[in-house]
């Protein structure tokens, strides 16, 4: 079961992010929680997974593109800390997630944000918007 988190902010994990800035099937799913930036955060796991993932399959262009955006979110980015890094690594062992995705869920947990991903790995785990 997914549920919405009453936060207002919203975490969009790096499926979402590659949907969006390649316009993917899931595209303007996302579009309705990246449209709002002023209220998504940004962990930079999702930058690195994100700037790899387009550099591989898209190019250099789309990468830096994303970085550049990347950048307007300066006062919304998770750094993965001691307190970040010890949630995540809890809801491994409790989850089975691998580290990328244990990193990304509890750094939306820790700023009280609801996850929004395609990722099935995220199914079934609160506060989480699957797309």
């Amino acid at each position: 079961m997914t549920t919405a988190n009453d936060s207002e902010f919203f975490l969009v994990d790096s499926s979402g992010w590659v949907e969006y800035l390649a316009d993917g099937p899931k595209a303007e799913a996302f579009a309705a929680y990246l449209d709002k930036a002023e209220f998504v955060l940004l962990p930079t796991i999702v930058v690195y997974e994100v700037y790899k993932k387009l550099r591989l399959e898209r190019g250099d262009s789309m990468a830096q593109n994303f970085l550049s955006i990347s950048f307007g979110f300066q006062e919304r980015i998770v750094v993965v800390d001691i307190a970040l890094a010890e949630l995540a690594a809890r809801i491994s062992v409790e989850t089975k997630l691998a580290m990328a995705d244990a990193m990304i869920y509890a750094a939306a947990k820790l700023n009280g944000a609801t996850l929004v991903t395609s990722d099935a790995h995220f199914s079934g785990l609160e506060f989480v918007t699957l797309i």
